[in-house]
């Protein structure tokens, strides 16, 4: 399958609503953003990249990371796993959806700025996966400026019962809130928690298979136990401003080890790259 085959199916520009809802909430949906073709050729090579990896470690330039609370009880690698990231540069299909033209042209208005894709990764959410406690991206990111934006493409419908995400509206209008270790057994590396804000106000995100959420990169969000009997995908992308600095071994006294700096531009030759 060719990549004018996978890539986004259709070409959009934020409307006017999208825009305030932006601001105002810092986030909207795109309902039926990608086609099933899209999204079935995302599963496809999540699942190869997991089998030929054996479900953790790094094949290629690609990192895959396992699921703790499934690990004992996977009977083929994929079920292992929860998230395989950088995935943006070399793998076709992921690097096609992050470069297609009127995507990037969407965030690059949505920022006001060129772009660079830095982060991606595909997230299986297999029944008994546990959710992520509430968070804000940037947390994670900390570059010399911003904002950025995530793009969450649903690979599979997220409904309540499957460990959807739930964002509190406005949240991002404030600081990055400091974050403890998430104590949970078998809770994912790197996971933590924000624990001195009232969430009542939060809101479940849920999505039918080739929905896209745009979301402002300090809103507040979290994702639920998957308490279902099949499985939530998802695909992830975060743009920031071209020229950014990533401070994270000032930071955190290490390198990341997710991210993968990439231009990308909606007037064409740098998505190539």
């Amino acid at each position: 399958m060719g990549d004018a085959q996978i890539s986004a199916s259709r070409v959009v520009k934020a409307s006017p609503e999208q825009r305030r809802e932006w601001h105002r909430n810092g986030f909207f949906v795109i309902e039926r953003y990608a086609g099933r073709p899209v999204l079935a050729s995302m599963l496809e090579r999540a699942v190869e990249i997991s089998r030929e990896s054996g479900g953790a470690g790094t094949l290629g330039s690609a990192l895959i990371v396992p699921e703790q609370a499934l690990v004992a009880r996977a009977t083929t690698p994929e079920e292992a796993v929860s998230k395989v990231f950088r995935v943006h540069r070399d793998e076709s299909v992921f690097h096609a959806f992050c470069t297609e033209a009127g995507l990037v042209e969407l965030i690059e208005d949505l920022l006001d700025s060129e772009l660079e894709c830095f982060l991606s990764q595909f997230i299986f959410k297999r029944p008994g996966a546990l959710g992520q406690p509430w968070h804000q991206d940037e947390f994670y990111f900390p570059f010399d400026r911003g904002p950025q934006a995530g793009v969450w493409l649903a690979v599979t419908e997220a409904r309540l019962d499957n460990g959807p995400l739930w964002v509190l509206p406005g949240s991002h209008a404030g600081p990055v809130h400091p974050a403890v270790r998430d104590r949970r057994e078998h809770a994912n590396q790197a996971y933590v928690e924000i624990v001195d804000l009232d969430f009542s106000g939060e809101v479940p995100v849920l999505l039918q298979p080739g929905d896209l959420l745009i979301f402002h990169g300090r809103l507040m969000h979290r994702s639920t136990d998957n308490r279902s009997g099949d499985m939530r995908a998802a695909m992830v992308y975060h743009y920031t401003e071209r020229g950014t600095r990533d401070h994270t071994r000032e930071r955190f006294g290490f390198e990341s080890p997710n991210t993968d700096f990439m231009p990308v531009s909606s007037r064409g030759p740098l998505a190539a790259s």
